[in-house]
């Protein structure tokens, strides 16, 4: 999709008309019933030539404010990362590659990550690096328990 055509008209309306096309009311509830698909593979299936991962990040954003539910949008963005990088779960050893891949999913979930929410996210992966996970663990969605432990809902 590197021909511009995802930057042209009304990007906002374009996602909303293929969501409702799909049965979904909103953007969350597709990307939901998508539990731990990659941004880029929810892209896809908007519109492979003209909706970009990043659009649909933004407004899965805007939908997570409204209804103040940040941080959940934040760990959903965090299990999609980890299932992109980390599609067989959490590395059993951290050699070079695999802290590699595991740097990647953190570094590109920081960045992501609200303004709002960074301090308690670089927390999270700090955590997470310090202390890792049961090899193989894999969340399928923002639930995850210690996703919950880790980033417990806060909102205002």
């Amino acid at each position: 999709m590197s021909d511009g055509r995802a930057w042209q008209g009304n990007v906002k309306a374009r996602l909303y008309e293929r969501v409702r096309k799909r049965g979904y009311d909103s953007l969350t509830a597709f990307a939901e019933a998508r539990p731990a698909v990659p941004l880029y593979l929810l892209a896809e299936e908007l519109g492979k030539d003209d909706v970009a991962a990043v659009q649909v990040l933004s407004g899965l954003l805007a939908e997570a404010e409204q209804r103040k539910q940040v941080t959940r949008f934040v760990r959903d963005v965090l299990v999609r990362e980890l299932s992109e990088s980390l599609p067989n779960g959490w590395p059993t050893v951290l050699d070079d590659a695999n802290r590699g891949e595991v740097a990647m999913a953190l570094g590109t979930w920081t960045a992501y990550t609200p303004t709002t929410h960074e301090e308690r996210v670089r927390r999270a992966g700090a955590a997470l690096l310090a202390t890792p996970p049961p090899a193989g663990w894999r969340p399928l969605g923002p639930d995850d328990e210690l996703l919950r432990m880790l980033l417990p809902d806060e909102e205002a």
